[in-house]
């Protein structure tokens, strides 16, 4: 039986670039795959002589938490654009939980990454607060921060 999400790709254009933006959100490289590429990993991703620079990001110390699994395909080479908009089918959007989302939006904006807006915060009957903002990464992948 599946047990849980083990990592979600991203691929990027530019894997210094995409690296050092993840980074800057908290995450920490678990696994450096370095430049990855077999006749097998061919086979099973679909990839004609698919090869890479890879590695394996986690949120936080948990070595059992979801991985982000970051990847520059060098053959071939990564192409294309990401969704143009929220409502197209397929995955658009990587939601990341912080308990402290007006902090982190602040933190993130003095590092120079650009959100569409403020937070935008809802408050709960019991005077809970929650809320979310998005900002894309630098291949344009939406990042959505959410505090539940």
């Amino acid at each position: 039986m599946i047990e849980n999400i083990f990592h979600i790709n991203v691929n990027c254009t530019n894997f210094d670039r995409s690296l050092e933006f993840y980074k800057a959100l908290g995450f920490t490289v678990i696994r450096d795959l370095n430049e990855v590429g077999s006749e097998k990993l061919s086979r099973g991703l679909r990839i004609p002589d698919g090869r890479g620079r890879a590695v394996l990001m986690i949120l936080g110390d948990n070595p059992r938490s979801t991985r982000l699994d970051l990847i520059e395909w060098k053959n071939p080479k990564t192409e294309g654009h990401p969704h143009p908009h929220l409502w197209h089918a397929g995955i658009c959007r990587l939601a990341l939980r912080t308990r402290r989302l007006e902090e982190d939006y602040e933190e993130l904006r003095s590092k120079g990454i650009e959100f569409w807006t403020e937070p935008i915060m809802f408050e709960l009957k019991n005077g809970r607060r929650e809320g979310f903002v998005c900002c894309t990464d630098p291949d344009g992948t939406v990042i959505e921060l959410i505090q539940v």
